[in-house]
């Protein structure tokens, strides 16, 4: 049982901040006088990780019109368009576009949001733009944001990433059960996990909970029987177990308002409890939120 975390390694995921997103959203867009807020408070907190991308809607902008000093930002390149003849000329114009709505100089990463074009004929050439915008100063890493271990298997061999983003949260081992949480560490490469609050499903209860998931209901009753057991609220649960993880260099958390960010700041410390097998799964359309408009 762990006691302590570092709310510094925690990251804002700015989503919310460009377009309504989440299956648990009630409020919409944030507000940029709340934006403000919520930036604020992470100085405050030395939060200095903002997560972004292209397709957030207006979230770069949003973000440019507030004062970024000390702030590292990753944003994420779309998937490239079939249509593109020169392809340091696409890339560039999607990067110089990200800084001028950022207002920014540099980058401290960028992503591919659809790194599976690296496998395409055109990969390698891909890959090498990536690395000319290190090598210029540009991006100070670059890497990919994948749904699942398994698109690191063949990325991995073929190419070296500073930076991966992917999921992970307390039903979703495939990042430790794969053994890519160990190979990313030791390979030098950061690691920043997303959706462990899958999108606010784990902090529902069970009447808020939508019923297309109660195919997964004793796991949901494990759930709630081991937060029970524990004397942990869901917010703690997700957040310290993330936390934990030492592997993981970044936890990125979407924040709605700024209470959000402050209640989530006041669950970080705490009892860190070990999460019974029960409670995992590899579910694919439980864990991936692609599948979730099919269920």
């Amino acid at each position: 049982m762990n006691s302590r975390v570092e709310a510094t390694k925690l990251g804002i995921g700015t989503v919310q901040f460009g377009m309504p997103y989440g299956i648990s959203n009630q409020s919409g867009q944030v507000q940029p006088e709340d934006v403000k807020q919520i930036l604020d408070i992470a100085k405050e907190h030395s939060i200095t990780t903002l997560d972004t991308a292209i397709a957030y809607g207006q979230s770069e902008s949003v973000l440019g019109s507030q004062d970024l000093s000390g702030m590292e930002i990753i944003t994420k390149l779309p998937e490239m368009p079939e249509s593109c003849s020169n392809l340091r000329e696409w890339i560039l114009g999607q990067v110089e576009g990200s800084l001028a709505r950022l207002k920014l100089s540099t980058l401290n990463g960028l992503l591919l949001h659809r790194p599976g074009q690296l496998m395409d004929a055109g990969g390698e050439k891909l890959y090498e733009q990536l690395q000319a915008l290190k090598e210029e100063g540009i991006v100070r890493r670059i890497g990919v944001s994948v749904y699942g271990p398994e698109e690191l298997d063949a990325l991995c061999s073929r190419f070296h990433f500073d930076l991966i983003q992917a999921p992970f949260n307390i039903l979703d081992r495939r990042l430790a059960d794969s053994g890519w949480l160990k190979r990313l560490s030791d390979a030098g490469t950061g690691l920043h996990v997303r959706s462990v609050f899958m999108q606010g499903l784990l902090l529902m209860s069970e009447t808020d909970r939508p019923a297309k998931f109660s195919p997964w209901g004793t796991l949901w009753q494990n759930w709630a029987t081991w937060l029970e057991e524990t004397r942990q609220t869901p917010l703690e649960a997700c957040l310290r177990h993330a936390l934990s993880i030492p592997e993981i260099e970044k936890v990125i958390v979407g924040v709605d308002t700024p209470v959000h960010l402050q209640e989530i700041l006041n669950a970080v410390n705490g009892p860190c409890f070990e999460v019974p097998e029960q409670l995992f799964s590899n579910d694919p359309k439980l864990l991936n939120p692609g599948y979730w408009n099919n269920l």
